[in-house]
């Protein structure tokens, strides 16, 4: 294998962020609506509004780190040159945790939704199917979801667009045009704040693209001066997005019962458009999630490659490729596998499973970004205490208050995770003596 091959730098701003909201997925407000508002107890404005405080102020933290080390990597990279090469170890053991897992979410959000349309048909058929179709088209090759991916985006928007005028037409339809400006979605006197705070660590499954952009570094031009404005424009952008759909169909329906929760936005789609915009928005939310977990399972397939062939996991296994299709079909086959769990959890505790790794990772770019201004670094240092400092440290609190929010079952399975990981890196570095071994992004 040639190291000296360069990626090549042809991205532009918009490319980047175009990037990031089609890696979050927009109508994925609507795919988790039923268990955010469970959660929150009606009021998902709210809830989306304090998760997406918390992003923008790690988000400012990624583009500072983005223009100190612009290279692939993110979290990962960021932790292990500005702490140690352990932390950063078990920074990647994290994201490996979001990557490892969003699959299993994808599919089963998909099979929710076909399962509340198609009542007669058990929902494993769905899971069962959606992990076997994705699986075959990643072995054989990838082309197709990033030929769709760009149309898909522009679709996605449309019918969130539709979704969004049909609910405000249905409110002012019931209660007048003043019905439109209302706080409930926002603040209800009998709902305390830790509800919506719960509500935000759900919320911020939404979000999980804004970071992934920093993974395009070293295909973006002027890197160190585009990398930290499309992080927060992707952050800003999905934050108003969030926020607005969330309150409008918040208005739509108001309370947080539904027929099925884990569906319960074709609920109120029905309710606000009829069966002809249900069926609309079923189809884009169902090939929305297929084409999404297409790429989730084709960058987790090549994540435990990278990790196999730098020997982080054994090369046997995760470092091989198909001879014939070149894809790593082992590594493939595996998170079909792992995705079965689908069969067995719920959105909410499926989503906060994810949320842990995230939350940790981002905890750990803003340490690094005050590590880094705590050593007097040429390019933190000047930026001033603001933003080496209190921003990145308010980030963190915020994004630990978060995690410690989270669904029980997923703090503790997030925890067993991590202690998982802490003895695989004490294997790997025969109890701390040596330093782990180091992923190369850039290939």
């Amino acid at each position: 294998m040639n190291n000296t091959v360069k990626l090549d730098r042809t991205l532009g701003l918009w490319s980047v962020v175009l990037f990031g909201l089609a890696y979050m997925t927009p109508m994925i407000v609507f795919g988790t609506f039923g268990a955010l508002a469970t959660a929150s107890q009606g009021t998902t404005a709210m809830a989306y509004l304090v998760a997406a405080g918390a992003i923008f102020l790690t988000a400012i933290s990624y583009g500072v780190m983005a223009r100190v080390y612009p290279v692939a990597g993110s979290a990962y990279t960021y932790a292990r040159r500005s702490i140690s090469p352990s932390i950063g170890f078990l920074v990647g053991w994290a994201v490996l945790l979001d990557y490892f897992f969003l699959p299993m979410v994808i599919w089963l959000i998909g099979a929710a939704y076909l399962t509340s349309a198609f009542p007669s048909i058990p929902g494993w058929i769905w899971i069962v199917g959606f992990i076997a179709v994705t699986t075959l088209v990643n072995v054989v090759g990838i082309a197709f979801a990033n030929r769709v991916n760009f149309i898909l985006m522009v679709v996605q928007l449309a019918v969130l667009a539709a979704f969004v005028f049909l609910a405000a037409r249905y409110v002012v339809a019931l209660n007048g045009p003043g019905g439109l400006a209302s706080v409930t979605p926002f603040f209800k006197a009998d709902v305390p704040f830790s509800a919506s705070v719960a509500g935000a660590a759900i919320a911020a499954y939404s979000f999980l693209g804004f970071d992934a952009v920093s993974t395009l570094t070293e295909e973006t031009k002027d890197a160190r001066r585009t990398m930290p404005k499309a992080i927060l424009i992707t952050a800003l952008a999905g934050g108003l997005i969030f926020v607005a759909s969330a309150y409008v169909t918040q208005l739509a329906h108001p309370g947080f019962e539904f027929a099925s929760v884990d569906a319960a936005a074709s609920e109120i789609a029905k309710t606000i458009g009829g069966d002809l915009f249900v069926t609309i928005f079923l189809a884009t939310l169902v090939v929305a999630q297929f084409t999404s977990g297409l790429a989730a399972q084709a960058s987790v397939g090549r994540l435990l490659y990278a990790m196999g062939r730098d020997k982080v996991l054994p090369s046997t296994f995760f470092g091989s490729l198909h001879p014939k299709w070149h894809t790593p079909v082992l590594n493939l086959a595996l998170v079909g596998i792992v995705g079965l769990l689908a069969l067995t959890m719920d959105v909410t505790t499926s989503t906060s499973f994810i949320n842990f790794g995230a939350f940790l990772a981002f905890t750990a770019v803003n340490i690094s970004v005050i590590a880094l201004y705590l050593k007097n670094n040429p390019e933190v240092k000047p930026l001033g205490v603001l933003v080496g400092l209190v921003i990145p440290s308010a980030a963190a609190v915020c994004d630990l208050f978060l995690l410690w929010n989270l669904d029980g079952n997923a703090k503790i399975l997030g925890l067993v995770w991590l202690v998982i990981g802490i003895a695989y890196l004490a294997y790997l570095t025969r109890a701390f003596q040596t330093p782990p071994p180091e992923m190369d992004f850039a290939e």
